[in-house]
């Protein structure tokens, strides 16, 4: 029997899904995670089989599928399972803009699509590439708090971090984003935002809603000055908070957008007290 490429792909995690759809590959999706909103379409036709830390192991099995996509190690119990079971089963770890593209086009390879994978990193650098070139004309990066989660205060993971700065922000803390697990990334004392002082604060509480009155109310909190300019915003975990060509489309352009918009405000504001 020659050799084949996978034909029955269940995808534990939403970015997988989304390139393969985008690849024109979903015919091979055999299962998809529950909180699958990339593409709409997805939910209609593919059975959800999964949570991010749960899977329906039974149902995956009845599947039948020849590969099953996960990521990172939170979804390792997952995989352990799955293999025991006999299944083969790949986890990509992306966490940085670079590994994110270098997985579109692993993924692609590996369902014998590999010139659709290279066209696609192709446009997603030449968007990512359009937003930078937008950035320049900003006067000054203002400075960006990002936050993952609200307890424990979690700041933005490394690929959100770049995509900040890509944007044309600075993450006043992009040094944490680095930390390969979220603890490394807690803000274990609100102070320390206080003192960074971000012009602007970003919000997407992983699929919870973000709640920037409850964010200003924070004692101390009205000394920072996104919170007295009333500069807070959520952006959607499915368009930032999943590390693939989602955040590098939607979720850069959306920081840069919310971004020019604080800057040109601000900017009016100085020319009004000026006059």
């Amino acid at each position: 029997m020659p050799a084949r490429y996978p034909e029955r792909i269940v995808c534990l995690t939403e970015e997988s899904t989304e390139t393969l759809y985008l690849l024109g590959e979903e015919r091979r999706i055999a299962g998809i995670s529950g909180y699958t909103v990339r593409p709409a379409r997805a939910r209609k036709e593919k059975p959800r089989v999964s949570a991010f830390l749960t899977a329906k192991n039974e149902k995956i099995l009845e599947l039948n599928p020849d590969l099953v996509i996960g990521f990172s190690d939170l979804q390792a119990d997952i995989a352990r399972d799955l293999t025991k079971a006999g299944l083969n089963v790949l986890i990509f770890n992306q966490r940085s803009v670079q590994e994110i593209l270098d997985m579109i086009l692993a993924l692609a390879s590996l369902v014998g699509a590999a010139d659709k994978g290279a066209a696609l990193v192709h446009r997603l650098e030449g968007g990512l590439q359009e937003v930078r070139d937008k950035a320049k004309a900003f006067a000054r990066r203002p400075r960006v708090y990002f936050e993952e989660w609200d307890e424990p205060m979690i700041s933005a993971i490394r690929w959100v971090s770049e995509l900040v700065e890509i944007a044309g922000g600075e993450d006043v803390f992009s040094a944490r984003s680095h930390s390969q697990g979220a603890t490394g990334r807690i803000v274990e004392d609100p102070r320390e935002v206080v003192k960074k002082d971000p012009e602007i604060i970003l919000g997407s509480w992983c699929g919870k809603k973000f709640r920037p009155e409850r964010v200003a109310s924070r004692p101390g909190w009205d000394a920072i000055s996104a919170v007295r300019e009333n500069q807070l915003f959520e952006i959607k975990s499915a368009d930032i908070l999943q590390p693939g060509p989602a955040a590098l489309t939607d979720g850069v352009r959306q920081i840069h957008e919310i971004l020019r918009r604080s800057l040109d405000r601000a900017s009016g504001t100085r020319s009004r007290a000026a006059g």
